[in-house]
């Protein structure tokens, strides 16, 4: 049996490398491959009558792991120089009013439909407004470097203002203005054990000599986030905020406090971490979408109750970007890229039992992931054959002879 189980995953395991390094390719998200892989390892058990334990307790620890993992790639590899401020600001303005106006729209139909309170109706709202940034920083690993920025900043910001979002309306019963004052002061001691964190975990990468280095720092970063998750704090704030220190130490020099970490040796083990940090990240978000894959029942995917609401709600999610793209005068391939995905499923799981809505249910969130998903695909695929034809297109325009 443990030998079938092993064969099993590492088969899996390779078929979501093969997925990986294909999506460039083929434009096909690998998480539906993957969801799709999933599902399908789960009728081949059905069908050979293996009995597997009840795996849902583990989609969360993977989800969350897979989360942080995901948004410190994704930091590491943004440069954080005065040119990209207003990259910045329109990244924070298409991640945030589309999210917020969605949500509201989304909170005061669901409200008017379940006959519940408007603080329900958007803490349900909430998941679904948000990108997974899990499904759009390796989707946009291929697009223009630009472009490949403002997903990543996008979706980072869209993860962590819609987590700090939910956690405020799910947890404070009443929203007034202790609970927004509290909500500031929380934001606040964030920052600041941001700022002390990521100083102290630079610090051990540049003097740890031990042959094993990165994978405690890793499991301190884990921790600290699973720590200040405990007391309800923004905390992938943390993880945001040390990735880009990391990514762009050579224009944090002139920082005297900075010459104290070894710039010069921290950028040589920097650079290791960020390879080891792809390869967990890579291993941890397959195993999530894998196991999801194989929790999915037939009736959920299939469900004809919940396919209507699905297909409205990815209506709004892209007019709603189309617009807020116009007025940001940003390029109309970005539009594709609003999937919905691990940042989804966490928040849904983590909705109290007391606020639960029958509408939001899982075969919703399913369904939704899939068609954002889709969309993505298809535009991902629209965008390389119009590439591919421009490239003809000025290869086909005859060039000046020279003049000599």
């Amino acid at each position: 049996m443990t030998a079938t189980v092993l064969i099993s995953i590492c088969a899996l395991l390779l078929f979501a490398y093969i997925f990986d390094i294909t999506s460039a390719k083929t434009k096909v998200p690998s998480v539906i491959l993957l969801l799709l892989l999933g599902w399908t390892a789960k009728l081949a058990t059905q069908f050979s009558g293996l009995t597997v334990p009840n795996l849902q307790s583990i989609l969360p620890i993977l989800g969350t792991t897979g989360l942080i993992l995901i948004v410190l790639e994704g930091s590491l590899e943004l440069d954080l120089d005065k040119s990209k401020f207003k990259l910045i600001a329109k990244a924070t303005v298409v991640a945030v009013v589309p999210m917020v106006l969605l949500a509201v729209g989304m909170a005061f139909l669901f409200q008017y439909i379940e006959q519940t309170s408007f603080k329900i109706a958007l803490g349900n709202a909430l998941p679904l407004a948000i990108i997974s940034s899990a499904i759009a920083i390796p989707s946009a690993r291929h697009l223009p470097k630009k472009d490949k920025e403002f997903i990543t900043y996008e979706s980072s910001l869209s993860d962590i203002v819609g987590i700090i979002l939910f956690n405020f309306v799910t947890l404070n019963d009443n929203i007034e203005a202790n609970s927004v004052g509290h909500f500031f002061l929380e934001l606040f001691l964030m920052l600041v054990v941001s700022f002390v964190a990521t100083l102290g975990l630079a610090l051990l990468l540049s003097k740890i000599k031990h042959h094993v280095k990165f994978t405690p720092i890793i499991i301190l970063i884990i921790l600290i986030y699973a720590i200040s998750k405990l007391y309800h704090l923004p905390a992938l704030i943390f993880i945001l905020l040390f990735g880009l220190f990391l990514g762009n130490l050579d224009r944090l020099r002139h920082i005297e406090l900075i010459n104290v970490l070894h710039p010069e040796v921290l950028e040589r083990e920097v650079h290791k971490f960020k390879e080891l940090t792809a390869e967990m990240t890579f291993l941890i978000r397959a195993l999530f979408f894998l196991l999801f894959g194989f929790l999915i029942e037939s009736a959920e995917l299939f469900n004809a109750q919940t396919i209507s609401w699905a297909i409205l709600i990815t209506v709004a999610i892209f007019i709603l970007r189309f617009i807020s793209l116009k007025l940001m005068k940003l390029p109309m391939p970005l539009l594709y890229i609003a999937p919905r995905g691990l940042i989804t499923i966490l928040l849904f799981l983590s909705i109290p039992e007391a606020q639960q809505m029958l509408l939001v249910n899982k075969s919703l969130i399913l369904q939704i992931i899939i068609l954002t998903a889709f969309v993505m695909m298809f535009g991902l695929m629209k965008g390389k054959k119009e590439v591919k034809e421009t490239t003809q297109e000025d290869d086909e325009t005859p060039k000046p002879s020279a003049i000599y």
